[in-house]
């Protein structure tokens, strides 16, 4: 969903986001699932595709949360595929140098880490680690 700057400030002040950042100049959040959705007595699983700064806020709010920190094979790689699908040279270098900021952080906050070399393989992995943490 697309808001104005001033109602998604107005929503993280109101504490209506799980999680939420800025990035070059756009702000981006998980808005809080509603109880019906995710309630205490659910047997629903939340996956989030977040940044480092809203994995730190979800682990804060959600101690129990388990969070999968996911990895291109390499930084070249990262950046072939940022440019093949179109973002500009300086957005391209913007994401490298936050990943570079990022990786050891989310490395020590993550409870498992996946190198995402091939999709399929690494679908298969991250399943795998879902289906073992709600055997737990």
């Amino acid at each position: 969903m697309f808001t104005t700057p001033q109602d998604f400030e107005a929503r993280v002040e109101a504490g209506g986001f799980l999680e939420w950042t800025e990035f070059l100049g756009n702000y981006y959040g998980t808005p809080v699932p509603e109880e019906a959705f995710l309630g205490p007595d659910t047997d629903t699983d939340l996956v989030l595709e977040i940044e480092v700064d809203g994995a730190q806020q979800v682990i804060h709010r959600h101690p129990d949360a388990i969070l999968i920190f996911v990895l291109p094979p390499s930084r070249d790689e990262q950046e072939r595929r940022l440019r093949n699908r179109g973002d500009s040279g300086d957005r391209v270098l913007a994401r490298l140098r936050k990943a570079e900021l990022e990786e050891p952080v989310g490395r020590a906050l993550a409870d498992h880490v996946v190198v995402n070399d091939d999709l399929e393989q690494t679908i298969d992995e991250l399943a795998a680690i879902i289906e073992s943490e709600r055997s737990r």
